[in-house]
């Protein structure tokens, strides 16, 4: 974690709170445990919360990844499960959703397996055809054979419909008994958005929002996993890091310029590559100036690692990326 004073201008004030609404009409953001902050404009970049589809014991019974706190619970739980098993009654994991954070989480239990030589299996449950859908069919080949490798059981083509307290009920037919239930199955807007004055999505209210970030309300911009951002052609941003990295400059300009009251500039994601970690290992597709369309090994690894270097490097400075690098 980087400490916010490393990050925030001395004229910035920080309030470490929750938002638990806004008043497009008050221009006033609630926060839990503070007093009401009141805006000019506002960029609403909360993130987003995870989905559960209305899947029946779903959210009672799984454990979700979207903080620190959240992987070391989950940590905490696949080890508590190891201990408790054997070589002959391994601990069963089964990670629902095969995007990029099923994949990525899948592949850190089998390096904690293999570090370990803990007794767990390994499933990953994605309803559609293939792991990391809609991506092109040679990264997802390429991501298929390094989870197969690491011993990961993989099934797709089938729904998660149903989850008790010991089993996972997949399609009509299909059970997996679990001991570690990790759902990273889709993501929605805040409960805090659900109630705002602003034009959002009926079904996961994440906000629209112009290629500017400006939303139906000139005041209030929005950015990252809470918006819908509109792109050329039918499908808005992707809601990755990539795209969120790119949006935040254009978004942060944009907003001193409608306080200037000058034109907003209007951004395009640009898709420079994707790199997916599978434990150790990883799978570079379709990088910028890389000969190579798709690609693993120590080349892939290195350039995953410095592209978390050139991001902490962005945020604070040269030091901390290069004390942060050993450890990535």
């Amino acid at each position: 974690a980087i400490p916010v004073h490393e990050i925030k201008q001395p004229s910035t004030s920080f309030v470490q709170d929750e938002v638990v609404g806004i008043d497009t009409d008050a221009q006033e953001v609630a926060l839990a445990d503070s007093d009401t902050v009141e805006y000019d404009y506002l960029l609403v970049g909360l993130g987003s919360q995870t989905a559960f589809f209305g899947i029946e014991g779903l959210e009672e019974h799984a454990l979700t990844l979207k903080s620190l706190d959240d992987a070391l619970d989950i940590h905490d739980n696949i080890q508590q499960a190891a201990r408790d098993a054997s070589t002959n009654d391994p601990a069963q994991v089964v990670i629902g959703g095969a995007g990029l954070s099923g994949i990525q989480t899948a592949g850190e239990v089998a390096e904690f397996r293999d570090e370990h030589n803990a007794p767990i299996d390994i499933h990953l449950v994605e309803g559609l055809d293939q792991v990391l859908p809609n991506s092109d069919p040679e990264l997802q080949g390429a991501l298929r054979k390094r989870l197969e490798a690491a011993d990961v059981n993989i099934k797709c083509g089938e729904f998660i419909g149903e989850v008790d307290e010991e089993t996972v009920y997949i399609g009509d037919e299909d059970e997996l008994d679990y001991d570690v239930l990790v759902w990273t199955g889709g993501i929605t807007g805040r409960d805090c958005m659900q109630d705002v004055d602003l034009d959002k999505d009926e079904r996961n209210h994440r906000v629209h929002a112009e290629g500017n970030f400006q939303t139906d309300d000139e005041h209030v911009f929005a950015i990252g996993d809470s918006a819908l951002i509109d792109q050329p052609g039918d499908q808005p941003a992707p809601p990755t890091a990539q795209a969120a990295w790119q949006a935040a400059e254009v978004a942060g300009e944009n907003l001193a310029r409608a306080v200037r009251g000058q034109p907003l500039k209007t951004w395009t994601h640009k898709d420079k590559g994707t790199v997916v970690s599978v434990g150790e290992k990883a799978v570079a597709h379709d990088v910028v100036n890389m000969p190579i369309e798709t690609f693993g090994g120590m080349p892939a690894k290195l350039l995953k690692k410095a592209i978390a270097a050139r991001w902490i490097k962005d945020v604070t400075g040269v030091g901390r990326a290069v004390k942060a690098w050993p450890d990535m």
